[in-house]
């Protein structure tokens, strides 16, 4: 590790340990040349889950535009923060475990719809509305006739 205050690349660790939060590693080292001692962080890089979008553009995948379409959803509804939030967490998480690192907007609203039907109907009709472009009154008829049938009047 090069020292930040005279450049040598002859440093030793003197302790190591985790950082409160458990997300890296702190180690404090020392300059063999200067003697100074300065403290770095060793953290594990994740590559970025990438979205494809249905007009074919690319972009990174932020788990933030998936909570706010959930809260949006889920609007005047029975249904707490925490309880999104462990929803976007969930999703993110399936999306790491994926062989793939890039995934379409689609898979993603699908995942999204699957949650706020466990969650709320009505969110999850809400979400389809715009997810799916409803553009008429017999399409959320049929949304509403297709939840009814596999999951009864609950």
């Amino acid at each position: 590790m090069k020292c930040p205050y005279c450049g040598s690349l002859e440093t030793r660790v003197v302790d190591s340990r985790y950082s409160e939060d458990m997300e890296a590693i702190r180690r404090r080292r020392e300059c063999q040349s200067c003697g100074k001692r300065f403290t770095t962080y060793e953290r594990v890089e994740i590559a970025p889950i990438i979205v494809i979008k249905k007009n074919g553009e690319k972009e990174e995948f932020d788990p933030e535009k998936v909570r706010k379409g959930m809260l949006k959803a889920c609007e005047k509804r029975p249904i707490s923060d925490e309880d999104i939030d462990i929803a976007v967490q969930e999703i993110e998480r399936a999306l790491r475990n994926r062989d793939s690192i890039e995934v379409s907007s689609m898979e993603i609203g699908e995942m999204v719809m699957e949650k706020l039907r466990a969650m709320d109907k009505v969110a999850y009709i809400r979400f389809a509305s715009v997810y799916r472009e409803f553009e008429d009154v017999e399409t959320f008829e049929k949304e509403i006739k297709k939840l009814m049938e596999k999951y009864g009047g609950r």
